[in-house]
């Protein structure tokens, strides 16, 4: 599924199972609080802090796709075409950050 089939496939899913869409301000701390939740998962998981036995059962996918499905809510509610943003947005990276990152001694292995 491409980004604009995302678009469609959320708020076809608001329309069928939802009342509306929460108000933007709603969403942004949904997401913050989603953000939050992977944040967690990463720093038990892959970081220095140890997992509780509540947090093994957490799937770092599930997490990451409620990311993806709140910042989808805030794109279609503000009118934004995530599909042209994300390869205007490829674009910049590409020309402002290939030097920097083939000269980044850090990067090597």
């Amino acid at each position: 599924m491409d980004l604009e089939g995302a678009q469609k496939k959320v708020d076809q899913w608001i329309k069928t199972h939802g009342v509306r869409y929460f108000d933007e301000l709603t969403n942004m701390a949904q997401l913050t609080e989603e953000v939050g939740e992977v944040a967690r998962i990463i720093a038990r998981r892959y970081g220095e802090q140890s997992e509780k036995e509540s947090d093994k059962s957490k799937n770092l996918g599930e997490e990451l796709a409620d990311v993806i499905f709140v910042a989808i809510c805030i794109a279609n509610q503000t009118g934004v075409d995530l599909h042209e943003a994300f390869e205007k947005k490829l674009k910049i990276k590409s020309y402002r950050d290939h030097e920097r990152h083939q000269k980044n001694s850090k990067l090597k292995d």
